[in-house]
């Protein structure tokens, strides 16, 4: 049973598209996470929710200030002298106070909030530097009006909230469009599903559904449930799910998942399991952790803007001592320190990485492009060589038998298959399915097993009719010194397994995976990259041969038993190689660990690939190369937001601290605002360009 605590998700008053499920700190903007104030289930419901609520928060304090400032700057003297318009009449300075009052404390709140929060976290960041510079503007002008010397901020104070939340409301609409994909990913799941119970069909919430439920999955409707078609057969548009645009055929039997759209067939499935444990949810959750988490380049970030935060607070400290002192005005002075602290803000840097991880995760996961680890994903820049399991990976995983040998008299080829698809049928390889399938084909009868025992890497025994029996591969032979028949033949595409009868050498069953048509274009895209491809696999050295040739891959590796897969991706790594290896995910598992890069592939709708860092949900080659292709894309869009960044501040803060003054150029706190909304903007635009290239 979950931990009641675990109910409770803490939001960022900020960012609310960030939920997590324990306190902590905002990962985009460093404030403390807040209890969110109606606990749900569905997180990525609440997440939505409050999100459009805190968009719409921010318009309307943007309006309420804009209709506000109009009237500060028409009271304000400096702009009565810029436009020489001069208005004054009895207790104008007061009702100025009074407007711009309104203005800090209520188009100011979000920032206010901010800066107090973030005092308490010891975390000083961007809302703590906004709080810091619209206080000292306010304070000191509070202090011209009842009596100091000089002029007052009251108008720049207004202009900069009013740029500073117009600012927030167009990046958290940005921000929004990052996490689309996610909530489009949330919006698959059909609130309702059609429950059979014996002759009735009653409507029932999604959410209520429990293993071994049956339901009926009208045309045209998206799939309530992960499940087992028991009846009816259709096309299922699994787009949004895989990134595969072609509608998939399903008959008895298939397994469909919960989001998927069904064609034209009425189908009844039997459901797997709750929707908590769907693939759909598994995949969304899966997307959450990733963006929360964080990559050695988004902690380079967090250690650049925390610094940038600490240099804006100096550096408006120094620029107010250094203007004072030399002579210039008390507000002078504090305008250059607002505006050095304004325009060093840094927001922009703290969005570079996480925008593009919002982005890149929500939009790889739509694609069956599922990351599980972001270092590994971000790293897929370094890869060198790539190592490929064949069957179901470069082949299509779907053996047919293409011969049958005998090599005793009284056995035929009928019995042959009787007996292996015996030892066949407990297991999933795609080369007992091929014998299986053979028996299904001739209505052969498929006896009991006794004593089953699985050879690791070199096939199966068990008892069957009282004879001991062995389904094994060639290396099985050569290991036990079993001599090959004289006439054994096979061609470079044929997979062999050997029948043995009472340690008598019976019989032999050729088997033939067809290379998948995608597979050449994906291998040479790699090499186009730069990028090596080796084949690794457990089957003969003919067949991994033909295929590496027919690929035009750079060497392979056949007859290669699960534990020596690891030995070879060492040996790899050994001569300076970053190796990327794909598997099942199950016997690849210690080479998965191994290699610098696991990509777990064809694992459908089971995504809990513990050893991979990545997981394709399709077994196509193609979708490996947009993996690798998008991983460097993404990484570019983090390096070219974090130098856009990082360079903004570089020349804008002298400009702010007055450095070019003596020539004329100075920026008020206004235009420092308003810059820095701009490469705020700007980052979140170049994320939001990111695309993945199938």
């Amino acid at each position: 049973m979950a931990n009641p605590q675990h109910l409770q998700k803490y939001t960022c008053p900020m960012h609310p598209q960030i939920v997590q499920d324990s306190p902590g700190k905002c990962p985009l903007c460093g404030m403390t996470l807040e209890p969110m104030a109606k606990p749900d289930h569905s997180a990525s419901h609440n997440k939505i929710t409050n999100h459009t609520g805190m968009i719409g928060d921010f318009k309307k304090r943007f309006y309420v200030v804009m209709a506000l400032t109009i009237p500060i700057m028409l009271l304000s003297e400096m702009i009565q002298a810029w436009l020489n318009i001069p208005i004054s009449f009895p207790g104008a300075k007061y009702v100025l106070l009074a407007l711009s009052s309104v203005v800090y404390f209520y188009g100011g709140w979000p920032f206010l909030k901010g800066l107090v929060n973030e005092a308490k976290a010891k975390n000083p960041g961007m809302m703590f530097l906004i709080g810091f510079a619209i206080s000292v503007a306010y304070i000191y002008s509070v202090a011209i009006v009842f009596g100091l010397d000089g002029m007052d901020f009251f108008w720049e104070l207004a202009t900069l909230i009013l740029i500073m939340l117009f600012g927030h409301w167009i990046e958290m609409k940005s921000v929004a469009g990052a996490s689309r994909e996610l909530e489009l990913l949330v919006q698959l799941m059909p609130d309702d599903a059609h429950l059979i119970n014996g002759d009735k069909v009653t409507d029932v919430k999604t959410q209520t559904l429990k293993e071994n439920d049956k339901i009926l999955i009208k045309p045209g409707e998206k799939v309530a449930a992960d499940g087992i078609i028991d009846e009816g057969e259709t096309y299922l548009n699994e787009s949004m799910l895989t990134g595969e645009s072609k509608p998939v055929q399903k008959i008895k039997g298939d397994k469909v998942i919960a989001g998927s759209i069904n064609g034209n067939g009425a189908i009844k499935i039997s459901v797997l399991h709750g929707a908590e444990d769907s693939y759909l949810s598994q995949v969304i959750k899966l997307v959450q952790d990733a963006q929360n988490s964080k990559s050695n380049t988004q902690l380079l970030a967090d250690t650049a803007a925390k610094w940038l935060t600490i240099i804006a607070l100096l550096a408006g400290i120094i620029t107010f001592l250094y203007w004072y002192l030399t002579g210039q005005s008390l507000a002078f002075a504090m305008e250059r320190m607002v505006t050095v602290i304004v325009i060093c803000c840094p927001h922009a840097l703290g969005l570079a990485v996480p925008l593009v991880v919002a982005k890149s995760t929500a939009l790889s996961a739509k694609n069956g492009l599922l990351i599980k680890n972001r270092t590994a994903f971000e790293n897929a820049r370094k890869i060198s060589t790539i190592v490929f399991d064949k069957t179901g990976t470069l082949t299509v995983g779907k053996f047919e038998v293409s011969k049958i040998v005998s090599l005793l008299k009284d056995l035929n080829e009928n019995e042959i298959i009787r007996l292996a698809s015996a030892l066949e049928q407990k297991s999933e390889h795609p080369i007992a399915t091929g014998i299986l399938q053979k028996a299904k084909d001739q209505n052969i009868v498929i006896p009991a097993t006794e004593n089953f025992n699985a050879i690791t890497g070199k096939g199966v025994e068990a008892d069957v009719d009282g004879k001991k029996i062995l389904v094994v591969s060639p290396g099985y032979l050569k290991e036990k010194n079993i001599n090959v028949p004289e006439g054994f033949t096979a061609n470079d595409t044929e997979t062999i397994v050997f029948l043995i009868i009472n340690n008598k050498l019976a019989g032999y069953i050729a088997l033939s995976d067809e290379i998948r048509p995608e597979s050449a274009e994906a291998i040479q895209t790699l090499k186009q990259n730069n990028i090596k491809s080796i084949l690794l696999t457990g089957d003969n050295n003919k067949v991994a041969a033909s295929v590496s040739k027919t690929l035009g891959m750079e060497s392979f590796f056949a007859e290669v038993l699960p534990h020596q897969k690891l030995e070879k991706i060492k040996e790899l790594q050994s001569n300076g190689e970053f190796v990327a290896m794909t598997g099942d995910g199950v016997n690849d598992a210690p080479a998965l660990a191994q290699a610098d890069i696991g990509i777990a592939v064809g694992s459908g709708s089971d995504i809990a690939a513990e050893t991979a860092g990545i997981v394709l949900v399709n077994s196509n080659p193609k979708d490996i190369v947009s993996l690798i292709l998008f991983g460097k894309a993404t990484y570019r869009k983090m390096i070219q937001n974090l130098i856009w960044a990082t360079g903004y501040n570089v020349v804008a803060l002298p400009l702010a601290a007055g450095v070019l003054y003596n020539q004329g150029v100075l920026l008020s706190p206004a235009v420092g605002a308003v810059l820095m909304t701009v490469s705020t903007v700007v980052v979140a635009i170049n994320a939001s360009m990111l695309k993945v290239k199938k």
